[in-house]
């Protein structure tokens, strides 16, 4: 009889300790992918400016405007507010460009030339919309040396669209997954407080209070919820790093000061949930009964 108590309770302490990791591992993943919708939402603008930044408005030269003429307009609008940059485009590139897409023999077809000096702009985020580009296109037409303004306009369009959409559809799936989080990490709390509910109980028998009886569960669960968070943020840094060694390009347009707000924002989330579910529950099984605590 003597050996058959230290044997019970060695069953009973590693069933905890099984549903203390079955908790933490489930924790932890879904504070990874709410990290990783994180992630994708906060740099959501820096990834969709440098799209913008990559359109170019090129700006044709007239046919009688030599070199000098080209740098020095490009001097003039280099410092207007809407350029990030521009690029001077000699008639000599312009060619060679062209022969890399129409092959290198489509000069054979004209008895001079045609190709002629351009000026490439790339310009700042803030002015790639349908108002703004009307002024941009205006300002860098004011000039007798320009032929033509062309702007990519159904691109532009097209890109600002696309990204209003994906912000969207990101809101709406960041909100989805913390009620689904809240809701699995509720019942993963509940899981493993449910297996001590008598304990509660003779708790309340003794005449503890509420807030005595809560505090330990709290305690666990604040423990509970940063060491989810803890792990969840270890794997969000693998796959940080996996990205930055395979798409090293890509993972340069993000925010490094982002990221770092979305590690600690996660270990916040799985703590402040954590703690939340908990006292949600405390809070439920000392109102139950005796006997709703066999159901």
């Amino acid at each position: 009889m003597s050996d058959a108590r230290p044997k019970e309770n060695s069953i009973i302490r590693m069933r905890l300790i099984r549903s203390y990791i079955s908790s933490v591992v489930s924790i932890s993943l879904v504070l990874v992918l709410i990290g990783i919708a994180g992630l994708l939402a906060v740099n959501a603008r820096t990834v969709a400016d440098h799209f913008r930044e990559n359109l170019v408005v090129e700006v044709i030269m007239s046919e009688t405007a030599e070199e000098q003429d080209a740098i020095e307009y490009l001097t003039e609008m280099q410092h207007r507010p809407f350029v990030k940059s521009a690029e001077y485009i000699s008639r000599e590139k312009g060619t060679q460009q062209l022969a890399q897409i129409l092959g290198s023999d489509f000069l054979n077809a004209f008895q001079s030339n045609p190709v002629p000096i351009s000026v490439d702009f790339h310009i700042q985020p803030a002015y790639l919309s349908s108002d703004s580009l009307a002024v941009v296109r205006s300002a860098l037409g004011d000039s007798d040396k320009v032929n033509e303004v062309v702007v990519q306009e159904s691109l532009v369009q097209s890109l600002n669209k696309n990204i209003q959409s994906i912000g969207m559809v990101l809101l709406v799936f960041i909100i989805i997954l913390l009620f689904i989080s809240f809701v699995l990490i509720g019942n993963t709390v509940r899981l493993n407080l449910y297996a001590r509910r008598f304990t509660i109980h003779t708790m309340q028998l003794v005449g503890a209070t509420k807030s005595f009886i809560r505090k330990p569960f709290v305690i666990q669960a604040m423990w509970q919820g940063l060491v989810s968070g803890i792990i969840a943020d270890f794997v969000l840094l693998l796959l940080l790093y996996f990205a930055k060694k395979n798409y090293g390009e890509f993972f340069a347009i993000f925010d490094r000061r982002l990221l770092a707000e979305v590690l600690v924002a996660v270990l916040v989330i799985g703590v402040v949930l954590c703690i939340l579910s908990a006292v949600r529950v405390v809070n439920r099984l000392v109102d139950e009964s005796k006997d709703e605590l066999y159901y």
